[in-house]
């Protein structure tokens, strides 16, 4: 063999070798993945059903069709809220809700959702992705074998649809409502009871007068919900959920998984999802609730005195959830540090 055949072999033994050693990898971007997504939500809902096939479109997108994200109803695979053990557990790859739903594994869920009296979008926006939200979340999911993701934001919800018109706090006293999270805590210092039903449960309840009065979320997704039919009394500000957060849940065995490149479609598709989720609610609340006043639909505003009320409520519940979960308090106490911090810029750069 010359020496010239010698070198091309060589060469060629040498190309053969890094191709081999580059097609596993190759193989790896092209693999198929197949997940079913719990949807906590109804996809028919206004803003927040329509985050499930976002980020399943998205991400199929970005992939070619080879991450394939399968959305099921609320009911298909586990009850609306009922998601955390069975991703937990590997039942099925994802679930998409609000950490507020899964309240009664840890009280500190609920305050990743939300709070009364609690920061606007921006500001909740920033010490989640910076102030070390985020880090909270995956740490507390992290001992039940499941990997978070913050993955949607949405603006101010209404604070309580009524059949009566609500003058005084004692009118309170002895109602069966529907109420979510911390906010729930408040109005039981009223007198209210209150229980946490899924979006689809909460008609019926209100129909059958299981429950006299609720709360769910913004004008339009409770337009989606037909609250409007039964109660005509829907109040303002969301007091109790100013900003409120939505998670993707993925069982941290089925996230190891993953190809790199995959983990990065999913993460892009949630990242852009915040966005924009926002701009959609932002977006479709004004033409809901001038739908609702032609429909017998009264907008109220709760009167700073009965405010004021409800903030000393919510200051007595802080203080015992404080008191009673350490994952509480260091959760309040990231965030307060942070809202010190934000108050120099938040207190001056914007129009009171």
């Amino acid at each position: 063999m010359s020496k010239f055949a010698r070198k091309a072999t060589v060469l060629t033994a040498a190309l053969a070798v890094s191709a081999a050693a580059l097609a596993p990898q190759d193989a790896e971007a092209q693999k198929r993945v197949r997940w079913k997504l719990h949807s906590a939500f109804g996809t028919n809902l206004a803003v927040l059903g329509r985050v499930g096939p976002y980020v399943a479109e998205r991400v199929g997108a970005m992939s070619g069709g080879k991450f394939d994200i399968k959305v099921f109803e609320p009911g298909a695979l586990a009850g609306g809220y009922a998601y955390y053990d069975p991703v937990s557990k590997g039942a099925f790859e994802v679930a998409y809700g609000t950490p507020g739903a899964n309240q009664g594994k840890n009280s500190a869920f609920a305050f990743l959702s939300t709070w009364p009296f609690g920061p606007g979008i921006g500001e909740f926006l920033a010490w989640m992705k910076y102030g070390g939200g985020v880090d909270i979340a995956t740490e507390l999911y992290g001992r039940d074998n499941i990997k978070y993701h913050f993955c949607g934001l949405i603006s101010p919800e209404t604070s309580g649809w009524f059949r009566n018109e609500i003058t005084s706090l004692e009118q309170l006293k002895g109602l069966k409502m529907r109420f979510f999270g911390m906010g729930a805590k408040v109005m039981q210092k009223f007198g209210v009871s209150t229980q946490q039903l899924a979006g689809g449960d909460i008609y019926p309840a209100l129909e059958l007068g299981t429950i006299d009065a609720t709360e769910f979320s913004m004008p339009a997704i409770d337009r989606s919900l037909g609250f409007y039919q039964i109660a005509k009394y829907n109040y303002f500000p969301g007091w109790h959920q100013q900003a409120t957060t939505n998670e993707f849940l993925v069982n941290q065995d089925k996230w190891n998984e993953l190809p790199d490149e995959y983990k990065a479609m999913f993460e892009t598709a949630c990242h852009a999802n915040i966005a924009w989720e926002i701009a959609d609610g932002e977006a479709s609340q004004f033409a809901a609730m001038l739908a609702n006043e032609k429909d017998g639909v009264q907008n109220k505003v709760w009167p700073d005195e009965i405010l004021n009320e409800f903030r000393k409520a919510w200051e007595e519940v802080l203080q015992e959830e404080i008191a009673a979960n350490a994952d509480v308090k260091k959760l309040w106490d990231s965030y307060s540090k942070f809202h010190e911090g934000y108050k120099v810029w938040g207190e001056r750069g914007y129009l009171k």
